[in-house]
């Protein structure tokens, strides 16, 4: 389980995030949306340990990222698509990934096989496209095998089809029990894809709810959007956390 907790992030005068509370739960798809510039990939650097809150925390399994006894085991993340030498292979990348994290090796070749990269795995990396990138990342979250997973933009690149499998792999594993979070600008296939929806806005909540409750009398998921980020309207949904059985509404911002 992902835990935001008025999670702060200030860049001189201007406030990245603001006071910003959700979380993510096993099992399902949850969605992390927001207008460009809203705080989405702050909001995940923080979860991941990459930048520090000004206040509040983020955390996984009831802890924060830096102090996870194995890591890579425990979460998997695709932030950028090009976090590798570009002169290795991308199995010489992953093999090193997972000599670092204690993962044994044969996992290389079974996340190489997971994203369709198994022909081109001795390639330097450098020469792949960037929907291939995207594989490579994707594969490089799934190495440990971990319970949590957090991806951000893994569309970006992929061509229809790899754009599909991204929407079955996302599907999947949420389905094993895992948490998923998963920011995309593309709102069309986020309603295919997710279950759960957190949206933000200038760094702060306007909605956790589901797409079904946010989609209700008939809104599109991309109308029920643009009218939350634009602040036309309130809406009030009803988050839904693993251990409460009645989970309080949320009110947007």
């Amino acid at each position: 389980m992902i835990q935001v907790q008025g999670l702060t992030k200030r860049y001189g005068p201007n406030t990245a995030v603001d006071a910003l509370s959700f979380d993510v739960t096993p099992g399902a798809v949850t969605g992390f949306l927001g207008p460009n510039g809203s705080g989405k990939s702050t909001t995940m650097r923080m979860i991941m340990g990459l930048d520090r809150p000004d206040a509040g925390q983020a955390l996984i399994g009831g802890r924060p990222y830096g102090e996870l006894r194995q890591p890579l085991r425990e979460v998997g993340a695709l932030l950028e698509a090009r976090t590798f030498h570009p002169g290795r292979s991308a199995r010489a990348h992953l093999s090193a990934l997972a000599a670092a994290g204690d993962i044994h090796p044969a996992r290389v070749a079974e996340v190489l096989a997971t994203v369709g990269l198994s022909d081109v795995a001795g390639r330097r990396a450098g020469t792949y496209s960037l929907g291939m990138a995207q594989r490579l990342g994707i594969a490089a979250a799934l190495l440990g095998d971990p319970g949590v997973l957090l991806f951000d933009e893994p569309v970006n690149g992929l061509d229809p089809e790899g754009v599909r499998w991204i929407r079955d792999l996302m599907r999947s594993l949420a389905a094993e029990g895992r948490t998923v979070l998963l920011s995309s600008h593309l709102i069309s296939e986020m309603a295919l894809t997710a279950d759960h929806l957190v949206v933000i806005g200038q760094g702060r909540l306007l909605a956790d709810t589901s797409v079904r409750e946010l989609t209700a009398r008939g809104r599109s998921l991309e109308e029920a959007f643009f009218t939350l980020t634009e602040g036309a309207s309130v809406h009030r949904g009803t988050a839904h956390h693993a251990g409460h059985d009645a989970a309080p509404e949320r009110n947007a911002r």
